[in-house]
């Protein structure tokens, strides 16, 4: 699968959001939305399915191009949030297993990235099943059926779908080895949890304007013994929200990623 594109234009963040990047890979988007747009639009249903009716069998692989597809769709509802073997095989009316074993074909494929649980005794129940992203955000929106900016402003995955894409780009820069997520059942959690040098780092990521200081990062900065946290928000500004918080926009952030791959 070819790299998902590497820098952003800060002043084009969503252009590029929403931009397919499997089918012009590494390339800066220079065009004005819409008209990038509806060209990798018109790429993506074609894409999808030469994936699943040419390139799965390729790898030996038989299973129906059809179910691979519907457990697909299914996982884009399920971006940013915990996988649950047991529901989606209820809803696909397939056992936990086979489940589970449509997700190691994607993830082995690089299209969908399962993110660990972190987790350790700091005595507090904490969640240990793995987070599901789609890793091109341009097929996730196609798969959704998202074609435009103001489509994805009011659709439930807005969010979840900068939080995808966001951390794509940090995982390219800083390296994909010990990364996790964490959370707790009372709610308290970190996006990302990296570990480097024998530090760790966390990242969140906002889609807002102006993201503040929240109870959420306060506790994960004393649980998990954190030496930093940057909060990444589809902006410019960098600014202080404590002595050891940070709000900036992605590309600053990635040049930070890259300083932790050393």
């Amino acid at each position: 699968m070819p790299d998902l594109i590497y820098y952003i234009l800060l002043s084009k963040v969503f252009q590029n959001l929403l931009r397919s990047f499997l089918s012009e890979p590494g390339r800066l988007v220079k065009q004005h939305w819409p008209g990038y747009l509806h060209k990798g639009g018109r790429n993506r249903p074609y894409i999808i399915s030469t994936f699943l009716e040419r390139d799965i069998p390729l790898l030996g692989i038989r299973i129906p191009a059809e179910a691979l597809r519907r457990f697909w769709l299914m996982l884009c509802h399920y971006h940013g949030q915990l996988f649950n073997a047991s529901e989606l095989g209820r809803s696909l009316s397939v056992s936990d297993k086979t489940a589970r074993g449509y997700l190691n074909i994607l993830s082995g494929a690089y299209v969908i990235r399962v993110l660990a649980p972190w987790h350790e005794n700091i005595g507090k129940r904490q969640l240990k099943m793995p987070k599901v992203y789609i890793r091109d955000s341009g097929l996730l929106h196609s798969l959704l059926g998202i074609e435009s900016i103001d489509e994805l402003r009011h659709h439930p995955k807005y969010g979840p779908s900068w939080e995808g894409f966001a951390i794509e780009q940090i995982l390219i820069a800083a390296g994909e080895q010990n990364s996790f997520f964490w959370r707790t059942q009372r709610g308290a959690e970190l996006d990302l949890l990296l570990i480097r040098q024998g530090k760790r780092f966390g990242f969140e990521f906002k889609c807002e304007d102006a993201p503040r200081m929240t109870k959420s990062i306060h506790t994960a900065l004393a649980d998990l013994r954190l030496y930093h946290v940057y909060v990444v928000y589809p902006g410019q500004k960098h600014y202080i929200l404590h002595d050891r918080v940070e709000a900036m926009g992605l590309l600053e952030a990635i040049h930070i990623a890259q300083e932790l791959k050393g």
